[in-house]
C-alpha cells in the first residue's frame, strides 16, 4: 500500500476518519468517512456541522446479501409497483449523469430511536448497524437469522439511508460507496462506513479539492484518492 492509504487505514483501525476524493473524472467530490461501528453523536455532529451533503451509510455487498438489501432503483422499476403506482413510470432513473445505477437501497432507523434524525439517534441506528454486520458475518448466520435479527433492532423508513456496494465492488464500480467500504476492508472493521459529501459553505457545489485538502491538514486527518486505493488493490483505473 502507499504511504498515504496506510496512514488513512491507521487511522479508521483506531476509529479516526479519513477523507477521500473521488476522483476530477467522476463526480469531484471529497467524503468524510467513519467507521460505521465508531460512530457516536459527536461524530454525527461533526459530519453535519462541517460536510453540508448527505450523511449516508455504506455497506458491504457481502452485507447487502447477508441481509437482503434491495436496490431502491430496482424497488421502484418492478412491473407490479409500477403497475400500482403509474408515477413510478414517470420518476424511472434513467439520466444519471456520474454513473448508470445508484447504491441506494432502503433507510433505517433502530427501534430505540424517537424521530430517527437527533445526533445521539442517528449514531445509535449507525454504531449498532455496524456492529450487528460484524456480528452476524462473524458467527456466519444464515440470512434467515440475519434478516430476524435486523428487524428485532431496525425498521424502515428511517433517517440513515444505507448505499450498497455493486456486486464486484471497485472492479466494476468506483464510486462513493465502494471507496467508503474499501477503506473499512483494509482497516479490518466491518465493511460499513458512515460519511458525508463535504460542499461549498453556500452548498451550491461540492468543495474544492485544494479547500478539502487545507481541512484535512487543519484536523489532522489523512486525505486520499480514490486512484490510491485502487493501487491499493491492484486495480487498474
Amino acid at each position: 500500500m502507499v504511504s498515504g492509504v496506510e496512514q488513512a487505514v491507521a487511522a479508521f483501525t483506531a476509529g479516526d476518519p479519513v477523507m477521500v476524493f473521488d476522483s476530477a473524472f467522476r463526480e469531484r467530490e471529497t467524503d468524510l468517512l467513519w467507521p460505521a461501528d465508531a460512530a457516536t453523536p459527536e461524530v454525527m455532529r461533526t459530519l453535519r456541522r462541517d460536510c453540508g451533503g448527505l450523511l449516508f451509510l455504506a455497506v458491504g455487498n457481502e452485507v447487502g446479501e447477508l441481509f437482503g438489501l434491495p436496490w431502491l432503483q430496482d424497488i421502484h422499476s418492478h412491473p407490479a409497483l409500477v403497475e400500482e403506482n403509474p408515477v413510478l413510470a414517470e420518476l424511472v432513473t434513467d439520466d444519471l449523469q456520474y454513473d448508470t445505477r445508484s447504491a441506494f437501497t432502503v433507510s433505517i432507523n433502530h427501534r430505540d430511536t424517537y424521530t430517527g434524525i437527533t445526533d445521539r439517534d442517528r449514531a445509535l441506528t449507525t454504531r449498532r448497524f455496524g456492529e450487528l454486520a460484524g456480528e452476524l458475518l462473524a458467527s456466519g448466520a444464515s440470512g434467515e437469522q440475519a434478516r430476524s435479527a435486523l428487524g428485532a433492532e431496525f425498521r424502515t423508513p428511517g433517517h440513515i439511508p444505507v448505499c450498497r456496494e455493486s456486486p464486484q465492488g471497485l472492479r466494476t464500480r468506483q464510486g462513493h460507496t465502494e471507496l467508503a467500504v474499501a477503506i473499512a476492508r483494509l482497516s479490518g472493521h466491518s465493511p460499513c462506513t458512515i460519511g458525508a459529501e463535504m460542499l461549498q459553505p453556500d452548498g451550491d457545489g461540492a468543495l474544492p479539492v485544494e479547500d478539502a485538502r487545507e481541512y484535512a491538514r487543519k484536523n489532522g486527518i489523512p486525505m486520499i484518492t480514490g486512484a490510491d486505493i485502487l493501487e491499493a488493490f491492484g486495480i487498474n483505473e
